[in-house]
């Protein structure tokens, strides 16, 4: 499975591009802020024709590019609980945040909604750019939050990586933490039981792709994740 991946000018939100090889139909997972540029670039460069885009959740860390990525004849994938934030995610942008993005691309943030939104369900499996994606619905960071997994994994992977499957965890699980519940949306008590009912029961050999901060394995969060740990002695 070709991956490649860079993270957005502003907040670093991971951006990924996953297809069956070069020359292919491919997915792009969560286009951020100013990623545009970037990501023209590598699909020029590996020859890639976006099919799709995965949203992980609606946050506009996640989203704002995904109309000009879509072009008016791709579609945006996102859980029907998040699908209201596509109406306007700058809208959740406070003065301060406006302003360095100004200060960064010198102008104010715009909105233009995707012509083309699929609305995804939990368990649902979705077959794009010939490849298999399976949706499982966590919320906590938002009331829509998703992960993808893919029984595939990226090229190069050195053996002692000891992995055989993909999870895309969005701002659910990170590299010895997980997402916030403190924003609009958010709830404790949800992401308590997305994490204690589909993140602790991933294998193993689960290469995770978060969307801030480095890859990690779902071995190596089981582990030392501090979050994991408290529920599994709880």
């Amino acid at each position: 499975m070709l991956t490649a991946s860079f993270p957005a000018s502003v907040f670093g939100t991971n951006c990924y591009v996953i297809a069956p090889g070069q020359g292919e139909d491919c997915v792009v997972v969560d286009p951020g802020i100013g990623v545009v540029d970037t990501l023209r670039d590598a699909l020029e460069e590996l020859k890639l024709r976006p099919a799709a885009v995965l949203l992980t959740h609606g946050h506009v860390d996640h989203v704002y590019s995904v109309t000009p990525v879509c072009g008016g004849t791709v579609g945006a994938y996102i859980h029907s609980d998040d699908r209201y934030r596509l109406v306007d995610p700058v809208s959740s942008l406070g003065p301060q945040l406006i302003g360095m993005f100004e200060q960064q691309f010198g102008k104010a943030p715009t909105w233009t909604e995707p012509s083309d939104v699929v609305e995804i369900r939990d368990h649902q499996t979705l077959q794009l750019a010939g490849m298999t994606f399976e949706v499982r619905h966590t919320p906590g960071h938002t009331e829509g939050s998703v992960l993808f997994g893919v029984e595939d994994i990226p090229d190069g992977l050195p053996p002692e990586a000891a992995v055989t499957s993909t999870v895309l965890s969005g701002d659910t699980l990170f590299a010895g933490s997980i997402g916030r519940t403190d924003l609009a949306g958010g709830d404790g008590e949800a992401m308590t039981r997305s994490l204690r009912d589909v993140i602790l029961p991933l294998p193993d050999a689960s290469l995770v792709l978060p969307g801030h901060g480095p890859g990690t394995t779902m071995a190596r969060e089981r582990a030392t994740n501090p979050y994991l740990q408290n529920l599994q002695t709880a």
